[in-house]
């Protein structure tokens, strides 16, 4: 919990980091290497390397408001700052570090002994310390500068991934919701003229009941979110409102028969997934047949997967490799794309013939409660 709250906390964390990576250079790489390498304990030496490593994360830190003005810059540009940066805070670094060490933790006299038993070697031996010295402070303010701008860049990358998640999220959510409200306005005319001609035959006792079941029905499918699902249970209830209305245009010649298993009911499905489907199957099937037919509605579980099927006994239509020819309705579109959006490889929708005739429908979903 603390570790996910310091990595949302960018300067927090880079202080941690900042602050870390000098003291454990300071005490591990400097102090602690150079004793056991040397085997004695060189008088002040531990204040020494305390010192010049607060030097060391001032003039890093000094560095950061260059390479913070620098990115977004050109790459060329980013990269001469980040040589320019590395080589002179590595030059000011080390003079300090000479300065300080040659002040108060080298032994002048025996500094001055030294020089004059070595001769000519010494000024050899000094531009070889200089050289090594400048490599040892430039690898140390290299290696920060590069953390630096690949810490900066990691996290420019993790926000523009983020961002171009929500906007696939964002476009996922819009087609959903898109697919989800394209209800078909042949239903909502021919209900309302069925309304209107009751309410001129003066029937307005069923006038009133078409009106109420019609506003049920355009609640529950604009009330409920189309990114959510429901129980197959509340499916079954939006499609008895519809199918209510539907009767009233229909009256006996619709009628629906359901074969629902106990532990189908709670699935959950995608809200009006079926809607459109038995609009269709009214619409190209049992309004085609003069004595009606019949709409049957079944789901079972089996292998971790919801089978629905759903099937009419109208004259049926023409399948060719599963499709109907000439493309079919827009409810099977919808359906197929909203399955597609919402599952991916991970759904099964199939169409074919009714014995005798008609069109049976399949959808394999995964099973969820």
């Amino acid at each position: 919990m603390m570790l996910g709250a310091l990595l949302n906390n960018h300067k927090k964390l880079f202080w941690w980091l900042h602050l870390g990576g000098w003291a454990f250079w300071g005490i591990f790489v400097k102090y602690l290497y150079t004793t056991q390498v040397t085997n004695e304990e060189i008088p002040g030496y531990h204040v020494y390397v305390a010192v010049i490593t607060v030097i060391g994360a001032v003039i890093t830190f000094a560095l950061r408001f260059a390479y913070r003005w620098i990115l977004g810059k050109p790459f060329w540009a980013q990269a001469m700052t980040f040589l320019a940066g590395s080589a002179g805070g590595a030059y000011l670094w080390m003079q300090s570090r000479s300065f300080i060490f040659q002040r108060y933790v080298q032994d002048e006299k025996e500094f001055g002994e030294w020089v004059e038993k070595m001769g000519a070697a010494a000024e050899i031996y000094e531009s070889v310390a200089y050289f090594s010295t400048f490599t040892s402070a430039w690898t140390v303010i290299a290696v920060w500068s590069a953390l630096y701008f690949g810490i900066k860049y990691h996290r420019v990358f993790q926000e523009v991934s983020e961002s171009a998640l929500k906007s696939a999220a964002m476009a996922h959510e819009a087609q959903l919701k898109m697919l989800r409200y394209q209800l078909n306005p042949h239903f909502l005319f021919n209900t309302l003229n069925a309304i209107s001609t009751l309410v001129l035959e003066q029937d307005t006792e069923l006038a009133n009941r078409m009106v109420t079941k019609l506003s049920r029905f355009l609640r529950f499918s604009l009330d409920n979110d189309p990114m959510q699902k429901v129980s197959l249970d509340e499916e079954l209830e939006a499609i008895g409102l519809y199918l209510g209305i539907e009767k009233v245009r229909f009256e006996e010649r619709l009628r629906l028969e359901e074969d629902i298993e106990t532990g189908a009911r709670k699935a959950l499905i995608p809200s009006l997934l079926l809607q459109p489907l038995v609009e269709n199957a009214i619409k190209y099937g049992i309004a085609r047949s003069e004595d009606g037919g019949t709409l049957k509605i079944s789901a079972r579980v089996f292998g971790g997967e919801l089978l629905l099927e759903l099937s009419d006994d109208g004259p049926g239509c023409d399948l060719e490799d599963g499709n109907i020819c000439g493309g079919g309705g827009v409810g099977l579109r919808n359906t197929r794309e909203r399955l597609q959006e919402l599952y991916g490889k991970h759904h099964g929708f199939r169409l074919s013939h009714t014995d005798p005739h008609g069109l049976t429908i399949n959808i394999r979903i995964p099973y969820e409660t």
